[in-house]
C-alpha cells in the first residue's frame, strides 16, 4: 500500500481537516504514517493567518523537498489556508510541489494524483458555498482516545477587516445535525471522552432542516448533543462576542457535561480600533456579554485573543486594551502582533504602521 504522510499547521480546523484527508486517502488504498523517509505521498496542511506561519511553511516545504531528490517518485503537496491563498505561486516558487489543494477541494486528491502520475501538476483551489465534508468520517490520527475535534461549520462571513479567513475558506455554511450526530456516536463508541465543536465562529451556526423556516442554532446543536451523550463531555471553539446569546449561556448551565469554559475574542481593547478591525460590536458591549457569563456561569472560564499594533493603535489605545484585560480577568490569552495579510480590508485601507 502506497503511504501518507500529513503534517498540520495552524488552528484545531487543520487538524479535523487533515483528518478527514486521511479518510478521504485511505479509500484510495493508502496507509497513514508518522515516518516522512518512509511516505510515497507528503502532505503540508497550512495555515495563513499570520505572515510568520507561511514563512515556516516555505522553509519546512523546501526541507521536505530533498526527499523529492532521493527518491523523484515521491508526491509533494501543500493543502489548506496557504494553498488557497498563494495557489500557482507556490509551485513557481517552490517547484518540488507537485500538489496544490484548497480546503474545499480534498475530494478531488484522487484526481489531482491521478494527473500528477500522468505528468502534470495537481492544482485545485476553488472555493465552495456547499461543501462540509459532512458524511466523511475523519480517521483520528492520534491514540489517546480521549479528546476529538468535530467540525460543525466551514468559512465565516465576518469579514473582519485584517482576516484572511473568508478569503482562504471561503463563506459560511453548516453542517447537518443528523451527520455531526453520527460522527459523535462513532467517537462515542469508541470510548473517546470529550469533543470539541469546531467552526470558525460556531455561534453562528444554523441548520435549516427542512428548508421551511424551522432553525438548529448552535445552542439547539449543543443542547440536544449534550443530552444525548450524557457521559461525553463537549467543548467548543470559537466564538464571536457579537453572537454569544443568553440562550446558549442557560444551556450550558442546564447540562453539566457542556464544559464550563468560553473562548471569547476581543482583539482590541478601543472602540476606535474594532470600528477599523470591523469586528461589529464595542467594549461596552463585550463586556455586557462577560456580564452575563458571570452571571449565569459563574464558574467558567474565560480565554480570549488580542491583537497589538493594528493600523493607527496609539498607546490610549493600548492602555484601553490592557485595562480590559485587568477588568475581565482572563484565565487565557492568546496574544500577537498584527500581521498584516494581503486581499484583506486592512491591507487595502490601512498603512501599517
Amino acid at each position: 500500500m502506497p503511504k501518507v504522510y500529513i503534517e498540520t499547521y495552524g488552528c484545531q480546523m487543520n487538524v479535523a481537516d487533515s483528518e478527514v484527508v486521511a479518510a478521504i486517502l485511505m479509500k484510495q488504498d493508502y496507509q497513514v504514517t508518522e515516518s516522512v523517509e518512509n511516505a510515497d505521498l507528503i502532505l503540508v496542511n497550512t495555515c495563513s493567518i499570520r505572515d510568520n506561519a507561511e514563512q515556516r511553511v516555505r522553509k519546512r516545504l523546501i526541507e521536505l523537498g530533498r526527499f523529492k531528490k532521493q527518491d523523484e517518485g515521491k508526491i509533494l503537496g501543500i493543502i489548506g489556508c496557504m494553498a488557497g491563498r498563494l495557489r500557482e505561486e507556490i509551485v513557481e516558487e517552490i517547484p518540488q510541489v507537485d500538489l496544490v489543494a484548497g480546503p474545499d477541494s480534498y475530494r478531488d486528491l484522487p484526481n489531482l494524483l491521478k494527473k500528477i502520475a500522468l505528468g502534470s501538476k495537481g492544482i485545485n483551489t476553488q472555493l465552495s458555498l456547499e461543501e462540509t465534508y459532512s458524511e466523511i468520517q475523519p480517521v483520528r490520527t492520534d491514540e489517546n482516545k480521549v479528546s476529538a475535534f468535530v467540525s460543525i461549520m466551514r468559512g465565516c462571513n465576518n469579514f473582519c477587516s485584517y482576516c484572511v479567513v473568508p478569503y482562504t475558506r471561503g463563506r459560511e455554511r453548516s453542517r447537518s445535525l443528523y451527520t455531526i450526530k453520527d460522527e459523535a456516536e462513532m467517537l462515542f463508541t469508541s470510548g473517546y471522552k470529550e469533543i470539541t465543536l469546531l467552526g470558525q465562529n460556531v455561534n453562528s451556526y444554523h441548520w435549516n432542516e427542512h428548508g421551511n423556516g424551522d432553525i438548529i442554532a448552535f445552542p439547539d446543536l449543543i443542547g440536544n448533543l449534550a443530552k444525548s451523550f450524557p457521559t461525553m463531555r463537549f467543548r467548543f471553539a470559537t466564538s464571536h462576542p457579537k453572537d454569544l446569546s443568553v440562550k446558549l449561556l442557560e444551556t450550558m448551565a442546564y447540562y453539566p457535561n457542556i464544559c464550563r469554559h468560553i473562548h471569547l475574542p476581543v482583539q482590541s481593547g478601543s472602540d476606535s480600533i474594532l470600528k477599523k478591525m470591523n469586528r461589529k460590536y464595542t467594549v461596552s458591549d463585550y463586556l455586557q456579554k462577560i456580564e452575563h457569563i458571570r452571571e449565569i456561569l459563574p464558574d467558567a472560564a474565560i480565554s480570549t485573543d488580542i491583537i497589538a499594533g493594528f493600523c493607527g493603535e496609539t498607546d490610549e489605545d493600548h492602555k484601553n486594551t490592557i485595562d480590559l484585560m485587568q477588568e475581565v480577568g482572563y484565565d487565557f490569552a492568546y496574544m500577537f502582533k498584527y500581521s498584516e495579510r494581503p486581499g484583506t480590508a486592512a491591507a487595502m485601507k490601512y498603512k501599517d504602521d
